[in-house]
């Protein structure tokens, strides 16, 4: 079978979907790796170090002719047009904001497997692709902080005086969030956290942060995931927050709601009463940000009441930023989904088996996730596939909490 990668064409997006490393695994599985010129550049793969690993290198690929599709952003309708039914795609989706997709995927019978989707147990940890790319994500907030922030992060003691340690605080104690704990004390900050999960307070002190300890209940859902907080709840929690906040020289926030607006933890007023020069990093601008005011892929200056000012950065493409880990640590998820189902050659997707159920969004014409099933609908008759579902079937999902799949554990401080 031909599993083919093709360059990424959204603007800002570096990453690619597979590299050399990973080609022999395919290889030595039976399968024919395809992958575009020019499609690994930014992650630092050359065009002659696919073709050294095995790989086909094409100027374009006819995607008519291929029977998997690896990538990375989410696929385009006129994408989605050009496969032949039948196809197998593995990459991001984002099922709930890309909702035309889903339908075209659905229609044209595509089968097509949701890195987001992939269930959060023990045997699946290899291909979470979420996991992976938020600790890029946090890692890569704390170097845009640092590289604004117009002071040290370490305490340095000279003979000219002793300067002291930025003091830095991160909302949300999930992947990124840890990423973003550790990497600030490395940098030498003196770091804190608060996540809205109470058992996460044992990862934050493991990490050598300081657990933030707000007199609000717990709002811990199954699975050791946060659910959401009432309106009334979370004006409190921002209450108690700002005088955290105002002590911060630095604050990384991390919160974010699939297929939702991110929630608001840091709002206008809070930010006056931070000091000048500070800095806050917002990774979850793209979904309307934790901060308000944020602009995904901008700085933002924020006047203080008296004199200075407080640098707002809304992150965008934060993966991207470091295409070469990004794509090392994608490829790999990806691959071990895509091997898991490849047996003598072939890719056949066994949906007894709970990690390739829960990955799948659309196969032979219907969409196998519940969750966007029912704000999609299905056709009724599976003869029926190709025809626009009825506008009827658009709308808000009996439980719209249950729509989407976490975006990482605990990572939310709402």
């Amino acid at each position: 079978m031909k599993v083919a990668v093709c360059t990424e064409d959204v603007p800002g997006e570096r990453r690619v979907a597979t590299l050399p490393d990973v080609i022999a695994s395919m290889l030595n599985a039976g399968l024919e790796v395809i992958v575009q010129a020019g499609a690994g550049r930014h992650a630092l793969a050359t065009d002659a170090a696919y073709t050294s690993a095995g790989a086909t290198v094409e100027a374009s690929i006819d995607l008519s002719e291929i029977d998997v599709l690896l990538h990375v952003r989410p696929l385009t309708v006129e994408t989605v047009s050009r496969l032949r039914p039948g196809v197998i795609t593995l990459g991001l989706c984002s099922p709930s904001t890309e909702p035309e997709v889903v339908r075209a995927l659905r229609d044209a019978r595509i089968t097509s497997f949701a890195m987001e989707l992939v269930p959060r147990i023990s045997r699946a940890q290899s291909m979470d692709a979420l996991t992976s790319q938020a600790l890029v994500a946090g890692y890569r907030c704390v170097l845009e902080a640092a590289t604004r922030y117009p002071r040290f992060f370490p305490l340095f003691m000279t003979a000219a005086g002793t300067i002291p340690p930025a003091k830095v605080l991160v909302l949300g104690a999930g992947v990124a969030g840890l990423q973003a704990i550790a990497t600030a004390k490395r940098l030498g900050g003196v770091v804190s956290a608060y996540d809205v999960r109470p058992a996460s307070a044992d990862e934050v002190r493991s990490m050598g942060a300081s657990f933030v300890t707000l007199d609000l209940e717990s709002l811990e859902a199954s699975g050791g995931y946060a659910r959401e907080m009432t309106e009334d709840r979370a004006n409190r929690q921002r209450d108690l927050l700002t005088p955290y906040i105002e002590r911060s020289d630095v604050v990384i926030t991390t919160a974010a709601v699939p297929g939702r607006a991110a929630p608001v933890l840091v709002t206008a007023k809070m930010l006056a009463t931070m000091k000048p020069g500070s800095v806050i990093v917002d990774l979850a601008a793209e979904s309307g940000g934790n901060v308000e005011g944020s602009i995904a892929g901008q700085d933002v200056e924020i006047k203080l009441p008296d004199s200075g000012s407080v640098t707002l950065v809304g992150m965008k493409d934060a993966a991207s930023a470091m295409p070469a880990d990004a794509s090392r640590l994608y490829a790999k998820n990806v691959v071990n989904l895509l091997l898991l189902m490849t047996k003598d050659g072939e890719v056949v997707p066994d949906f007894a088996d709970e990690v390739v159920a829960g990955t799948c969004l659309t196969h032979d014409g219907v969409i196998r996730h519940e969750p966007t099933a029912a704000v999609l609908g299905n056709p009724v008759e599976k003869d029926k596939v190709g025809e626009p579902a009825d506008k009827a079937d658009v709308g808000e999902p009996a439980d719209p909490d249950k729509v989407g799949e976490p975006v990482d554990k605990g990572s939310d401080a709402r």
